[in-house]
């Protein structure tokens, strides 16, 4: 009798013993050869890395070299790997060399750049996430200090580095890294789990408090020069440029900014009080609470604030552990 093909093939494919444990032999070669297989990965991957730090770091020396290596990257991502003609990278080009020749897109590339090399060194496990802070603060600082100048060309610093050309090229896009922004105007990210931590001791109260009035300015910043109606973005939108100027006069400035000083500002102030009086700045932060709250009585959070500050003046008795009695604290009957 002739089996059907079916059964012939599950005879052909099926183990001779339905039960078959593991000699420790066996295992142990398993084992090995997953390890190296591990191994092998890891070296893979540290190669890559190196090899990115290195092209990153000398890259991000000049505005130039940042573009250079924008151009080589975009090339090879999302030309040469879609199996892409020349002609259409170099019409690419053609196309884009406007926006791609203006020294604040350039500028815009090297602090990406340096945000991400950054974020190369905090994704190491010898990582020393002082000296990163520190570092980080610089960078920070230096991206604001370019305001104006990078006005239009912002979103390349908005969005997270390893969906850059750079991380896509060097195939490491899918780092994650815990408590790391993988943007540097991610401000609010960047201050509170990067710059802020580090000052909220007894001993550095006058640095917590000068790192958020930096923090709240950079805020300002942002819709000061690029918010969509300020005049550095719309300059650079319509390729004219904007002259350096200190300070606005009031019928130049954005909406956007008057809106963040009536409603944001007041938030942050508030916030940065808070954060004092926690950490040991009690008499001060408590003053300046009070004052604040008369200062915007009319703000819509002048009441959750109100609220708030009475918590922190009154603080709630702890709980009594469990199993304990409550205090009992009823004066006795004279």
């Amino acid at each position: 009798m002739r089996l059907p093909i079916f059964a012939l093939f599950l005879a052909a494919s099926a183990p001779q013993g339905w039960s078959q444990a593991l000699s420790d032999v066996d295992r142990e070669a398993l084992l090995e050869r997953l390890e190296n297989l591990s191994d092998t990965a890891s070296q893979r991957v540290d190669a890559r890395f190196r090899s990115a730090m290195s092209a990153f770091a000398s890259a991000m020396n000049s505005d130039e070299a940042a573009y250079d290596l924008y151009i080589k990257c975009v090339e090879k991502v999302d030309f040469e790997d879609q199996k892409k003609k020349n002609l259409d990278f170099r019409e690419w080009r053609r196309k884009e060399d406007e926006k791609l020749s203006k020294p604040g897109f350039k500028l815009a590339l090297r602090h990406q750049l340096r945000w991400l090399v950054l974020t190369l060194q905090a994704a190491s496990e010898k990582a020393d996430r002082t000296k990163l802070a520190g570092d980080a603060q610089q960078l920070v600082d230096a991206i604001f200090r370019d305001a104006e100048q990078l006005a239009g060309h912002q979103q390349e610093l908005k969005k997270p580095v390893t969906a850059s050309v750079f991380a896509r090229a060097y195939e490491i896009d899918s780092l994650k890294i815990e408590k790391w922004p993988m943007s540097p105007l991610e401000l609010q990210q960047v201050y509170n789990e990067l710059l802020l931590p580090p000052y909220r001791t007894p001993g550095t109260l006058s640095q917590l408090r000068a790192t958020w009035i930096k923090r709240i300015q950079q805020e300002g910043m942002t819709h000061e020069f690029w918010s969509a109606s300020s005049r550095a973005n719309k300059g650079a939108a319509d390729g004219k440029e904007t002259k350096p100027r200190i300070g606005m006069a009031d019928d130049m400035r954005p909406p956007e900014y008057d809106k963040f000083v009536a409603d944001t500002l007041p938030k942050l102030q508030w916030e940065m009080e808070v954060d004092l009086f926690k950490n040991g700045d009690q008499v001060g932060a408590a003053s300046r609470m009070l004052a604040h709250l008369e200062k915007y009585i009319a703000h819509p959070s002048a009441t959750e604030w109100t609220k708030q500050f009475r918590e922190l003046l009154n603080p709630a008795e702890e709980e009594p552990a469990k199993g304990e009695p409550a205090k009992d604290e009823s004066k006795p009957v004279s």
